[in-house]
């Protein structure tokens, strides 16, 4: 029986399409604060940094559900090899190779455009504190927008910018999916469908996740089964 990740191991690709859509009903981040119970202290790795060229504050303790940790756990891939990335929009998980018989998981949110586009992509590159170069597209939806064009040189890195410490890439037979995985998301966000981005991480994660990404690899996103309901802001 042919099923959703024996069909993504297929090869199977959906038409790509930006980290933009949109739709009706975001859900906002506001939301997320208030529907979420407390927790347990989260471990040691989520303490600040203090040695980036910005401050990425420590993650407070009871904010995230202990499945949502980063952690290592048995690879569902074995076939696969190190480095390869395989991104779960309904489950709100990322998963790095790690040989075959572990993986590191990474609890993630998932913004209207992380439903979007489904298949395999090569990790382009990677960016530390990347710029926000917001697509023609969006402007004409948010003139607001303008100033953070292409043309003009994107929002500058650091607090504010919605792409956080850390972005990965990802292009098909050369051609930018603008798919992107990045930081900035807000503890409570995590394992939730948010209103805004792709696939978003904590800060720490994404930086734990940069640091080991390999150039090249594959990153294969899984088919989603939910529906569309949200609007991308980037």
């Amino acid at each position: 029986m042919l099923t959703r990740r024996n069909f993504v191991a297929a090869g199977a690709v959906a038409a790509v399409s930006a980290c933009a859509r949109p739709a009706p009903e975001p859900v906002t981040r506001a939301a997320t604060e208030a529907a979420l119970p407390d927790y347990p202290p989260v471990p040691s790795f989520y303490d600040a940094i203090t040695n980036e060229p910005f401050p990425i504050p420590a993650i407070e303790p009871g904010q995230i559900a202990p499945e949502l940790w980063r952690q290592e756990v048995t690879n569902m891939w074995p076939d696969r090899p190190r480095g390869t990335i395989i991104v779960d929009p309904d489950a709100a998980m990322l998963y790095f190779i790690e040989s075959p018989t572990t993986a590191t998981r990474y609890g993630v949110s998932v913004g209207a455009a992380g439903y979007e586009w489904q298949g395999t992509a090569r990790l382009q590159f990677r960016r530390s504190w990347p710029r926000w170069k917001v697509p023609d597209a969006m402007i004409e939806r948010k003139p607001e927008l303008a100033p953070y064009s292409v043309a003009h040189g994107g929002m500058p890195p650091g607090p504010g910018n919605p792409m956080g410490a850390r972005a990965l890439y990802l292009f098909q037979d050369g051609v930018d999916t603008l798919y992107r995985v990045h930081g900035d998301a807000a503890p409570r966000e995590l394992g939730r469908s948010v209103s805004s981005g792709c696939i978003r991480m904590l800060n720490q994660d994404v930086i734990h996740l940069h640091d080991r990404a390999v150039h090249g690899a594959d990153v294969t996103v899984l088919p989603s089964l939910k529906p569309a309901g949200l609007e991308a802001m980037y």
